[in-house]
């Protein structure tokens, strides 16, 4: 059954880290748009903040504090956002976190409490959309990365933690449609967007981690999560270096790996030394309502790709009247040429 998605101005929609990074930038841009938001997070005060921020210039919004990884807890925003709005109709599974380090100087306890976050969050929160859209339909959109197809070095368990999210919401796509219920489920995969990623990572390296060039701007992602929650969507790839990445991953293995492998302490390095007592998002809150990171980096803050994406008809209007334009164009030189030839 295909899913019928409202507009985001009639929507009520449920986005965990809230308080950070992309999930900031898509609670106030779905804000703007019209859309109910229902804002999930683990500090409380920033989710206050935000909430007071978007009722105030006229949007609709409330809010739960949840860990992700704590499934009750995570029920019981679900059962918030229904009291609040009277439903849920797309569902943004964002909340996530990284440790930067050689895996083998990663503590267990670490590793797990990554997956804790990054997977089971998603897990969790999966089942609970789906029963919540179960009936009426609406949206399910994980936020997955690049690195969901190309694993990335000093970061293992963040790919390895990806790699689980695809191929948790390709099982669940699956299923669903079989079962033909009127949900829509999204894997959204970014490339290196220009967030608090980094100093939100726990850091076991000796320097402090930077993400690596280009940086796209979180709107981007915004834009391609709410293009989501109104349009049926499988997947969607966020900046053109992710679905290069991929695609060198997927066809050319060996080359991507040892790319990586020649770079492996130079692309992700800031040029700081390491902190001594850095505070991090791995087990506590370190969102300041911050939708970039604190670094001045240069940002792209279009996406050629992307627009090509979301407005398929324009850009192939586009293609074929560049087409007719350089074939004019090459035909008028074709016979200055030939005229030059019989002149002489």
């Amino acid at each position: 059954m295909q899913a019928k998605l409202k507009p985001l101005s009639q929507q009520t929609i449920v986005i965990t880290g809230a308080t950070s990074g992309i999930g900031l930038c898509t609670a106030r841009m779905a804000a703007k748009r019209g859309a109910n938001v229902f804002a999930v997070a683990r500090n409380e005060p920033a989710l206050c903040e935000l909430v007071d921020e978007i009722i105030e210039s006229g949007g609709n919004a409330a809010y739960a504090v949840a860990d992700v990884a704590d499934e009750e807890a995570l029920k019981g925003a679900a059962d918030v956002a229904r009291q609040q709005f009277g439903g849920i109709d797309t569902w943004v599974n964002n909340a996530g976190t990284s440790i930067y380090g050689r895996i083998m100087d990663v503590r267990t306890q670490d590793l797990r409490r990554l997956f804790d976050t990054n997977v089971w969050g998603v897990v969790h929160g999966s089942r609970i959309a789906v029963e919540n859209l179960r009936q009426h339909g609406g949206a399910l959109i994980n936020v997955g990365s690049e690195t969901s197809d190309a694993a990335v070095p000093l970061q293992g368990m963040y790919s390895a933690s990806k790699h689980a999210v695809k191929g948790f919401t390709d099982a669940l796509r699956m299923e669903v449609e079989a079962d033909k219920l009127p949900i829509s489920i999204t894997l959204i995969k970014p490339t290196a967007i220009h967030t608090p990623f980094p100093e939100n990572a726990r850091n076991y390296l000796s320097y402090e981690p930077q993400l690596p060039p280009p940086l796209y701007a979180p709107e981007l992602v915004a834009e391609a999560i709410l293009h989501c929650a109104e349009t049926p969507t499988r997947d969607f790839f966020v900046g053109g270096m992710a679905k290069v990445h991929s695609s060198m991953a997927l066809n050319t293995p060996r080359l991507h790996e040892k790319m990586n492998e020649s770079m492996i302490d130079r692309m992700q390095n800031s040029g700081e030394p390491a902190k001594a007592s850095r505070s991090d998002g791995l087990y506590d809150t370190n969102s300041r309502l911050a939708e970039r990171g604190a670094r001045d980096r240069h940002v792209l803050e279009h996406s050629l790709y992307q627009r090509a994406r979301l407005h398929p008809a324009l850009t192939a209007t586009i293609a074929v009247a560049g087409g007719v334009a350089l074939a004019a164009w090459l035909g008028s030189r074709a016979n200055s040429n030939s005229a030059t030839l019989s002149a002489s």
